[in-house]
């Protein structure tokens, strides 16, 4: 008796399935359209609840533009130049999404359908007025009149999927609005739209949600580590560009354990985008993200002009007009130029006469060992300031010490992203233009002819060696030892890596077709020459 009763609640919840399908055949004539419906459109199809005894239902159409659709909307502004009659500014925004809100039919289906009565039906859009849904509906009804006693749900949805947007004229762009209007027309035609303040989030982040998810379903290569995960093992970046987890948890870590976090970018060469926040703590461990945090505070400070810290507890402060701080720590108040406490009115000691006492102080028996040695420290930071500044030059933002070893006269500051003239250490603006409009009208030179010089005899001298080298590596190693496509020159194929930069020209090239490989993410892959192989 106990295992007939447990058996059959079972049986009994499949027969009321079927059965449920089956009322629908018989009691309405219209179970073909509702089961084409689930279907077809699966999840985005919802049956309601039955209503009169009639039966309702909702379909959500979602509307994909492959090329992107260019999205506009008006907005008000009080400081743009274009006027409006009312005195208010009025200026356009666009932006571009492949995924549109989905438009929502509704249907109630009558008991004569599709016999005599089309469905009853209400359609919402959340990005189109209601005029214009209006016309939609107008469509729909013209759609029934052509295909009377037919089922034309499908027709319907298949219609407003691929010709909606052609038929309101939105092939290339789609204008928002106008919002706020009121319509007391067809009560059939419901517009979502609100105002660009609410209705552009939406549109985005409807847009974002569904470029995840499509990414998430398909394979992708890394351009890294050139293999191939599914989308759920890469991090998109905030740029677009996307990595490998591997790939992105190595390459944060590494530069985290090094403190070159100004470096922690996308990896894309010609991008330069960050890293948010949000994804590192992801990648990285609880100590390596505090890590980050206290590089990045550090960092920070080090960047701001009015930053100094206390010379008794390295506590950070902030200077004054005058070069004076007060701690907030130990509250020693202190002069920011020579470090030691506080003097109104009287002029700063310079180093090199601070350097001079100190020299004197050391000679002197009334000092305590604790004290010569905390002066000892003294003398030596200032030897280090002056040995350090004889060869390097200050970042004008955050006068981090910087020294040239070779190149060119335009340096980039590692610490606060400063780019000024090494030879007269003054900023320069970003980009080609501030490039240009300090070497070519400042009269700063940005190459010297002694580095034109150096350059040539680095590269004859690496022409020379990588001759050498490849010579002697062929002799050795004869099986793998080839000429370079491009110049000729024998190299040879170290380990696995097909990957091979000729010692000559220094050209990359493919040791499996021999081919000039100008980018790897191309040549190498599932398409083409494997990038590792034994042999």
């Amino acid at each position: 008796m106990d295992t007939g009763s447990k058996d059959k609640p079972a049986s009994t919840k499949s027969s009321s399935k079927y059965h449920s399908k089956w009322s629908i055949l018989v009691e309405h004539h219209v179970q073909p359209d509702l089961l084409a419906m689930e279907s077809i459109y699966g999840a985005n199809a919802f049956i309601l609840n039955r209503q009169g005894g009639l039966r309702s239902f909702q379909i959500h159409i979602h509307i994909e533009d492959p090329q992107e659709l260019t999205i506009s909307a008006k907005l008000n502004s009080s400081s743009d130049l274009e006027t409006k009659s009312d005195g208010s500014a009025e200026f356009s925004y666009s932006f571009k999404v492949q995924y549109l809100t989905p438009i929502v039919l509704t249907c109630l289906l009558p008991k004569s359908y599709p016999s005599h009565i089309p469905p009853h039906f209400i359609i919402s859009v959340q990005w189109l007025n209601h005029v214009k849904i209006s016309s939609l509906r107008s469509m729909l009804d013209s759609i029934w009149m052509d295909q009377t006693g037919q089922e034309v749900i499908y027709q319907w949805v298949e219609w407003l999927h691929s010709s909606s947007l052609s038929y309101l004229s939105f092939n290339k762009e789609l204008i928002l609005g106008p919002c706020g209007v009121r319509y007391s027309g067809d009560r059939r035609a419901v517009s979502g739209s609100i105002s660009p303040d609410v209705d552009i989030p939406l549109m985005k982040s409807y847009n974002d949600e569904q470029l995840l998810a499509n990414f998430g379903k398909n394979w992708h290569e890394c351009c890294i580590c050139f293999s191939e995960y599914a989308g759920t093992e890469f991090i998109r970046l905030p740029c677009q560009h996307f990595f490998c987890w591997k790939c992105m948890k190595t390459y944060s870590g590494m530069h985290v354990k090094e403190g070159t976090i100004s470096k922690l970018q996308c990896p894309d060469a010609k991008c330069g985008g960050m890293v948010p926040p949000g994804v590192l703590k992801q990648l990285l461990g609880d100590e390596e993200f505090e890590r980050w945090e206290l590089l990045m505070l550090q960092k920070t400070l080090e960047s701001m002009s009015d930053v100094t810290y206390c010379p008794r507890c390295e506590t950070a402060c902030i200077e004054d007009g005058e070069q004076h701080a007060q701690c907030s720590k130990c509250y020693y108040s202190f002069c920011t130029l020579c470090r030691e406490r506080r003097h109104v009115g009287i002029a700063c000691i310079t180093p090199e006469l601070k350097l001079r006492i100190l020299q004197e102080r050391q000679n002197s028996s009334q000092l305590e060992d604790k004290q010569k040695h905390r002066e000892r420290e003294m003398m030596n930071d200032i030897l280090s300031v002056r040995e350090i500044l004889g060869f390097a030059k200050q970042c004008p933002s955050c006068k981090m010490a910087i020294s040239r070893t070779f190149g060119c006269n335009e340096m980039a500051c590692e610490n606060c992203g400063q780019t000024f003239c090494y030879r007269c250490n003054k900023a320069i603006g970003v980009g080609r233009n501030g490039r240009n409009d300090h070497f070519k009208g400042g009269g700063c030179e940005q190459f010297s002819q002694a580095t034109f010089l150096h350059w040539g005899e680095g590269i004859n001298l690496r022409h020379v060696i990588g001759q050498v080298l490849g010579r002697n590596h062929a002799e050795l190693v004869a099986d793998r030892g080839h000429s370079c496509p491009n110049c000729g020159q024998v190299n040879v194929k170290i380990g696995n890596n097909n990957h091979i930069f000729c010692s000559g020209c220094q050209n990359p090239y493919c040791y499996l077709c021999k081919k000039i490989v100008r980018r790897g993410s191309q040549h190498y892959g599932s398409k083409g020459c494997k990038q590792y192989s034994v042999g």
